[in-house]
């Protein structure tokens, strides 16, 4: 497979469902931007907050026994499951892809060109000021086929339709997880509505935040949702979206490992052909936990806030 600008067909209609969040925060500083251009170290792609959080836990499956990939977690030895969101990198030599767009060739080029002459006429001040991330240029010059990786400290990617992101998982050996095996993951070995306990509990996951990002930036959560800055908006209290692992507090436990950010940060895809996406996003104002879901939008819909993380079969090579 090439990459091209014809796997997810016409940009989608923007998503409805958000609820109206409150009143954008003011800003005090402009925001950092990501620094994304060909050549650029992996470590240049992860905010500060992609440091390990002095003292919180670092899990990793015992070394012995191992039925999963080491970057997995074994769900009681049912599937093994990403530990983190994914981010993407080209199969081929494992070049970080941007996370600010579509890994399609031709959605890239078309989207980055578009925002470059819009971003005169944004209606906001930030809109005005904050830079068009540009992509790294060998997406816009080759072909590639984006897998999926699962590791701490990364900026996790969203902008993914249903069919982006199983292809993305079957590049790197894996596959979209079921919804019966996305639930019992997220509600760890306690059988728990949220990942860390039975009740809701603010500010443990990044979820129902106080801000959205394409409020601040375009005056309305309705609207521009493949604006590639979305992910780069940060509020009064920090980015909106996280690095990989950024939330310790937001850990679904398994014996002495742990996945992370099932609920918040970035919505997941699974492995329904009508169209489900699971966990809840940073800036939803979703309560539901690990019973959180979105089925109103079909496979081929993309924005910033969908991403996924895979699963596979225990023992396989």
């Amino acid at each position: 497979m090439t990459g091209c600008g014809c796997e997810d067909g016409p940009s989608p209609p923007e998503r409805t469902e958000p609820t109206e969040p409150p009143a954008p925060p003011r800003l005090t500083s402009a925001p950092r931007v990501l620094d994304l251009a060909e050549g650029t170290p992996e470590e240049s792609v992860r905010l500060d907050e992609a440091r390990p959080v002095a003292g919180a836990p670092v899990f990793a499956p015992p070394a012995q026994g191992r039925r999963c990939p080491a970057d997995m977690v074994d769900v009681a030895g049912q599937f093994c499951i990403d530990r983190y969101e994914v981010s993407l990198v080209d199969a081929a030599q494992g070049r970080r892809l941007s996370p600010h767009y579509p890994p399609v060739r031709g959605r890239i080029q078309q989207l980055y060109e578009s925002w470059q002459q819009r971003q005169a006429r944004a209606t906001t001040e930030l809109g005005r000021l904050l830079a068009i991330p540009a992509p790294p240029r060998f997406q816009l010059e080759e072909p590639f086929v984006p897998r999926a990786v699962s590791e701490r400290g990364a900026i996790p990617n969203g902008y993914l339709s249903r069919d982006t992101a199983e292809r993305a998982c079957q590049s790197a050996g894996k596959r979209l997880c079921r919804r019966d095996e996305w639930v019992r993951a997220c509600r760890g070995d306690q059988d728990m509505k949220f990942p860390y306990g039975p009740s809701y509990r603010a500010g443990v996951c990044n979820v129902h935040r106080d801000a959205h990002p394409a409020a601040l930036l375009h005056g309305s959560a309705s609207i521009n949702h493949l604006d590639p800055r979305l992910p780069l908006v940060q509020a009064h209290d920090g980015p909106l979206l996280r690095p990989t692992g950024a939330t310790p507090g937001c850990a679904s436990r398994w014996g002495e490992d742990a996945i992370f950010d099932m609920v918040g940060n970035l919505d997941e895809w699974i492995d329904d052909e009508s169209g489900v996406f699971l966990g809840g996003f940073y800036s939803r104002a979703n309560r539901e936990g690990c019973d959180a879901s979105i089925s109103s939008h079909a496979p081929s819909y993309l924005d910033y806030s969908l991403g996924t993380r895979c699963c596979r079969d225990p023992g396989l090579p």
